[in-house]
């Protein structure tokens, strides 16, 4: 049976299934069984792999039940990040690399479908009137929806999936990203309450890496956890208070944003602040409450090098405050901003740490870093292939205070 027999089944049996069993009567379990008996049926003497029955089982049951096609794509933990532009074009991210994949939806009104039961799930809606959501399925994955008339292609889909275990710095160590030496300075740094920004470009693993880091905060520390779709899986703390944000309804109330949290947030006693992305005005909220003794707090944004993202976190203190003097906003940032750990997918597509950078102070319109590792390729680096590692640079560190503080005696 090729693909298009085993297609025009599908839609013939899942037809004959809703038109022809009671749905809301019967449980998922009962479903399937439903399912997998009229396709032995249908199929009769025809001959077809075991693969692919259970494949035509699962594809009729996911689109009655599930999310469809997604549900096999979702479930293969070697697919990273999934893109639907429009019914016919699935694209997906594996080991690093994309692929376009010969399945397709039967119909745009399937893939809406699909997309109004995963927004639903959280709460939030997606129509006409609100074309562009952000929201999240319930294993953490980040999923982000565009709807027509703002998509041209269609319903656009992109989910960016995330593992089932989360990340460590054993794992970080494993993969290449750090070393074990590296991993011991930045857990004393985290244990300190060193005011930690993790900068980086798109899929460069920035939210991955904050979710390791998260392990060396001290297990008996209230922390709250702010973001726009929550992803982020800290394990082993009690005290722990997850926040997400709320787009506006249709009517345009009730929306709440990360601005709007981090405010809320500063009267929860909180030890610790980690905010999953910052990408506009809460920039200033953010470095307020750093500067502000909410030491130890963490948080991600996207730049392309270190300098960058300094540069950028002027622009969204600006969004937030714009009659601010630049050189008020610079100041604010040298004493809030501790350590910027800058990532980057490089050109073989591996994830790297390229550099940890101390933010010294504010000198003459300036602020000054003071990089203390950072990333050199060796001899066995390629075209294809990244080969090296982070060195430590002969930069002493200046800011040695708050690991004084904490009883660390240690020089980094």
């Amino acid at each position: 049976m090729d693909f298009e027999q085993e297609q025009q089944l599908v839609i013939e049996i899942k037809k004959y299934v809703t038109e022809m069993l009671p749905l809301s009567q019967i449980s998922d379990d009962e479903l399937e069984e439903r399912v997998e008996e009229i396709v032995t049926q249908k199929i009769g003497e025809n001959y077809c792999s075991i693969e692919q029955r259970v494949s035509i089982v699962k594809q009729i049951y996911s689109s009655i039940r599930g999310f469809g096609l997604l549900d096999s794509i979702i479930s293969d933990d070697t697919i990273t990040e999934v893109m639907i532009n429009g019914p016919e074009n699935i694209f997906i991210e594996q080991n690093g690399r994309l692929f376009k994949l010969k399945k397709q939806f039967e119909s745009q009104r399937r893939l809406e479908d699909v997309i109004q039961r995963i927004v639903g799930l959280s709460g939030r809606e997606v129509n006409q009137s609100n074309p562009i959501c952000d929201t999240r399925l319930p294993d953490g994955s980040r999923v982000s929806v565009v709807l027509p008339p703002i998509a041209l292609c269609g319903p656009t889909l992109t989910i960016r999936k995330f593992s089932k275990t989360p990340m460590t710095v054993e794992m970080l160590i494993r993969y290449g990203s750090i070393t074990k030496e590296i991993a011991e300075v930045l857990e004393m740094l985290v244990k300190a309450k060193y005011n930690i920004f993790i900068s980086g470009g798109t899929g460069s693993g920035k939210t991955t890496f904050l979710n390791a880091l998260t392990n060396f905060i001290p297990k008996d520390e209230r922390v709250i956890t702010i973001e726009d779709s929550a992803e982020l899986q800290i394990t082993g703390i009690e005290n722990l208070v997850s926040l997400e944000t709320r787009n506006a309804t249709a009517s345009g109330a009730g929306q709440i944003t990360i601005r709007d949290l981090i405010k809320s947030s500063l009267r929860m006693r909180p030890e610790r602040i980690v905010v999953g992305e910052v990408r506009g005005g809460e920039a200033l909220d953010m470095l307020q409450a750093m500067n502000t003794g909410h030491d130890g707090s963490l948080s991600t944004g996207h730049a392309n090098s270190t300098e960058d993202m300094l540069s950028r976190m002027e622009t969204m203190v600006l969004q937030g405050a714009a009659g601010l003097p630049l050189e008020a906003i610079r100041q604010q940032i040298a004493s809030a901003v501790d350590i910027i750990i800058h990532l980057s997918r490089l050109r073989d597509k591996s994830r790297k740490t390229m550099e940890i950078t101390e933010v010294v102070g504010y000198e003459e319109g300036k602020i000054i870093l003071n990089p203390l590792y950072i990333f050199k390729e060796d001899e066995k680096s390629t075209l294809e292939k990244v080969s090296g590692t982070l060195k430590r640079t002969g930069n002493k560190q200046v800011k040695d205070f708050k690991l004084k503080l904490s009883g660390i005696k240690i020089e980094i």
